[in-house]
């Protein structure tokens, strides 16, 4: 035997990035992993890839674009400080994500500022929209 560290099990990946509180749901990991927004080493992850600790991932959600070193892994969801201790964001991944957010924030101030509730007629426009194929 060569230390005291027991062999490391491998983990599914989506697992890992609920386990890691990326997704809300292992579903949702699963679906972004098929959607292509999970990615190792430039390749698309399916969602029963086995993650070990090393790995880089480039994880995409609604808070943008995670560049992450898997350094623990975990089946189990815990709480958040936990979930922060099972990888490491790259510096670069970091400011990118800050900088989209001010580039959000500094839009905000040009979109319109809606006036109250739409009107019916505004609805049925509303409606007829979003039912367009």
């Amino acid at each position: 035997m060569t230390g005291n560290r027991a062999p490391v099990n491998p983990v599914r990946i989506d697992k890992w990035l609920w386990a890691a509180r990326f997704f809300k749901t292992r579903a949702l990991a699963a679906r972004a992993c098929e959607l292509g927004r999970v990615q190792t080493a430039g390749v698309r992850a399916k969602p029963a890839r086995d993650v070990r600790p090393g790995d880089r991932l480039q994880i995409e959600t609604e808070g943008g674009l995670f560049d992450v070193e898997v350094l623990e892994l975990s089946e189990a969801r815990g709480p958040a400080a936990v979930a922060q201790t099972l990888y490491r964001e790259t510096e670069e991944s970091r400011a990118a994500r800050a900088k989209a957010a001010e580039e959000r924030r500094a839009m905000q101030q040009f979109l319109p500022i809606p006036q109250g509730r739409p009107s019916k007629r505004d609805r049925r426009r509303i409606i007829r929209f979003r039912t367009q194929d």
